[in-house]
């Protein structure tokens, strides 16, 4: 209620950051939606990077980089961009474009683990999505449609970051077997003659 129609014309420019990273020379686009929690703004940058900072003065706390595989740029359909992070009970998650989903510690950046979410490092899979958390896991789910990767969303342990489960989105090759009665049930909407991949 502070900003109103008698003093929205009053908004002004406050701060800005420069959210550049040691990765690339060349500057990358920024897609994500910060989330700020207790006056301090969290967000991620390109490639899986992270930042926090200080919502009102736009001083940073903290950097976090991924030390993200730049090769895997050449896997992803639009460039190293990364959508956001996912903030809860002190902790910071976020997916890199190489595959890890991170947890860190949201008072100064300290890694708490590290998993590799990639199914097959030899396909041209990438993240560029937020993860999501839900009561006592995190979700993300991986890109890579576009070149022929298969889609699934893997949850784990808020704390440990153990794997707790991961969902197929489309069924896989039937030669291969099926991880469940509603992927066989799936792949017979499929020609049998598809790119499985």
């Amino acid at each position: 209620d502070k900003i109103n129609r008698s003093n929205v014309s009053e908004l002004g420019f406050a701060w800005e950051y420069d959210a550049r990273n040691t990765i690339s020379r060349i500057p990358k686009r920024l897609k994500a939606t910060p989330i700020v929690v207790d006056g301090i703004m969290f967000t991620s940058g390109a490639w899986g990077f992270v930042y926090a900072l200080d919502a009102k003065t736009g001083k940073e706390l903290w950097k976090y980089d991924p030390k993200v595989d730049a090769t895997y740029l050449r896997r992803a359909c639009c460039d190293a961009v990364n959508r956001g992070v996912a903030v809860w009970m002190g902790k910071v998650y976020v997916g890199t474009l190489d595959g890890y989903l991170v947890c860190l510690d949201a008072k100064n950046g300290a890694e708490i683990w590290r998993k590799d979410t990639f199914t097959d490092r030899t396909k041209a899979y990438t993240i560029t999505s937020p993860p999501q958390v839900a009561g006592s896991i995190v979700m993300i789910g991986n890109s890579g449609g576009e070149y022929g990767v298969r889609g699934y969303i893997t949850a784990y342990d808020l704390q440990s970051g153990e794997q707790k489960w991961r969902f197929f989105i489309v069924p896989g090759d039937p030669k291969n077997g099926f991880e469940s009665e509603e992927m066989e049930m799936a792949s017979k909407t499929w020609d049998p003659s598809s790119h499985w991949a």
